[in-house]
């Protein structure tokens, strides 16, 4: 069974500087994506300050992004003040069981949150699966995302069964990578793009069994999306084989969001 999945920070769907509304051109980019499930960072899902805006939707964030064909959404709110709130979302072509949003602040000037949901996944005639999804946007200190990544690996070992599919995905701010390190390392997780150069270069690691093809390539660079420099956004997958991946480029996808999408093409096993 195939799945399109997509991890996508559209910074709370306004532009850097003037902080004018783009959230038309997000669920543009939404609807070119085309994914079965899309993890999304920095959905401001009400903004008073915007409300009056010509350009900006009369209703919230994640609903407008919704009428791009998803029937199911869940939303976790992370951060609130006086003009609005903001969290992590999932957007879904499966129906959703149940969700929960669990606080993993490391301290009180961030405030961030991890979305777990669980997605009834079936196609044609074949048999439904329950795949879970986490969606996350860690800090930008580094202790924090260490201290993050280890409760979200806590989560899993608790709450997920190993023989369960699983996807992990978001914004970790993890130019770094030792949130790379714990995730694959505890969990057994796949990293897509590190997966897919992989399996591409398989021969190669035949020929030489000591080379560690997975610590050496990195993942995909998806920020800033003018010109991507940074691995910041991530999709870690287990029980699910990757099949494609991709991050657009271009000026179009730069107007859209700070961040380029990451996408990837799943297989159920």
């Amino acid at each position: 069974m195939k799945l399109k999945v997509a991890t996508y920070n559209i910074h709370k769907g306004v532009t850097g500087i003037r902080r004018l509304p783009r959230i038309h051109d997000v669920r543009h980019a939404l609807h070119a994506i085309d994914a079965d499930i899309v993890f999304l960072q920095e959905v401001q899902d009400r903004n008073e300050r915007l409300r009056h805006h010509a350009n900006y939707p009369k209703t919230n964030q994640l609903d407008f992004l919704a009428t791009t064909g998803y029937e199911h959404q869940v939303y976790g709110k992370n951060a609130v003040y006086p003009h609005g709130h903001h969290g992590n979302a999932i957007l879904s072509r499966y129906p959703i069981r149940h969700s929960t949003n669990h606080d993993i602040s490391d301290h009180a000037l961030e405030k961030r949150g991890m979305l777990h949901a669980v997605a009834r996944v079936s196609k044609g005639k074949s048999r439904p699966s329950d795949v879970h999804l986490i969606c996350v946007h860690f800090g930008l200190i580094k202790r924090s995302r260490l201290r993050q990544a280890d409760l979200l690996a806590e989560f899993v070992e608790r709450e997920i069964p190993p023989r369960h599919a699983l996807i992990i995905a978001g914004d970790f701010n993890d130019w770094q990578r030792r949130v790379d390190e714990v995730l694959r390392e505890r969990l057994r997780v796949d990293e897509v793009a590190v997966a897919r150069e992989s399996a591409r270069r398989g021969v190669l690691d035949r020929l030489l069994p000591w080379r560690d093809a997975r610590a050496s390539q990195p993942p995909a660079r998806t920020f800033p999306s003018f010109a991507p420099m940074l691995t910041l956004d991530r999709i870690y997958v287990r029980g699910l084989r990757v099949a494609g991946m991709q991050v657009p480029r271009g000026l179009t996808w730069a107007r859209r969001s700070d961040h380029a999408p990451l996408i990837a093409e799943l297989v159920l096993r």
